[in-house]
């Protein structure tokens, strides 16, 4: 997705208060500022290049909605440091990502099947498309669904050598019928993925796709290593790949 279109993204947000959906070009600026770590409101004045004036009511708007919060500033107590209190749940795109193929898709993957988990998988992936077609990406909420299922199968995963999780990991892949995976590369660890259950047969929609995998594995060599993993999907049949492929890298 080019950059033009990524501003244009509305985003949506669930907070204590409820879920909020941020319009605001200003607004989204200074949560995209955030999402790395906390900065003072002269820190954002700067980085936007608005006015303190315009930038206190931005924020203030935030605070209100339950999307940001702020703590002292340890250096200078006087100061605030503004943080993002909710989770990203999703963007919502005044342009379609497609309008043309349902029908054929529904008539190919879906009405013609014979295999009843055939039939659900693409009944999974006939719900992201509708979503899709309205503009709406719940990648957001796949990944955060991805990691607790990785969270609850690690212990029938768990092993003592970083191999052997890994072949578990194959296993259970291939037994729960989610596509067959190898493993490229030990250092860096790189795990591609066919016949991926996720994105096989969506559209082709030029960028990765694979949120819900990306949070399993996540999950998975998070819990392993026991500290944080970041997953990165550098390949996808979704943006025209023969397979998909995944980089997991520690996160300093």
């Amino acid at each position: 997705m080019d950059s033009r279109k990524t501003k244009d993204l509305i985003k949506i947000y669930s907070s204590s208060e409820g879920v909020n959906v941020i319009q605001s070009p200003i607004k989204k600026n200074i949560l995209s500022l955030l999402k790395n770590g906390g900065l003072s409101g002269s820190e954002i004045v700067a980085a936007t290049g608005k006015s303190k004036s315009t930038i206190s009511v931005h924020l203030q708007d935030l605070m209100n909605t339950g999307i940001i919060s702020w703590d002292p500033d340890t250096r200078d107590r006087r100061k605030k440091i503004f943080y993002i209190k909710s989770r990203f749940i999703g963007n919502i795109s005044q342009e379609k990502e497609f309008e043309k193929g349902m029908d054929i898709y529904l008539d190919r993957y879906v009405v013609k099947s014979n295999d009843p988990f055939r039939f659900f998988r693409f009944m999974f992936r006939t719900i992201r498309v509708v979503l899709l077609e309205e503009g709406i990406n719940i990648n957001p909420i796949l990944h955060r669904a991805g990691r607790k299922v990785g969270e609850a199968f690690y212990p029938r995963l768990e092993a003592k050598s970083l191999e052997k999780l890994i072949k578990n990991l194959v296993e259970f892949w291939e037994e729960n019928r989610l596509g067959k995976v190898e493993v490229k590369s030990l250092e860096p660890l790189i795990i591609q993925a066919y016949d991926c259950f996720e994105c096989e047969d969506l559209p082709k929609l030029g960028r990765p796709a694979c949120a819900f995998d990306s949070g399993i594995l996540e999950a998975v060599f998070s819990i392993y290593f026991g500290k944080d993993v970041k997953v990165t999907e550098t390949k996808c049949y979704a943006q025209g790949d023969q397979y998909c492929q995944f980089h997991i890298d520690s996160i300093v």
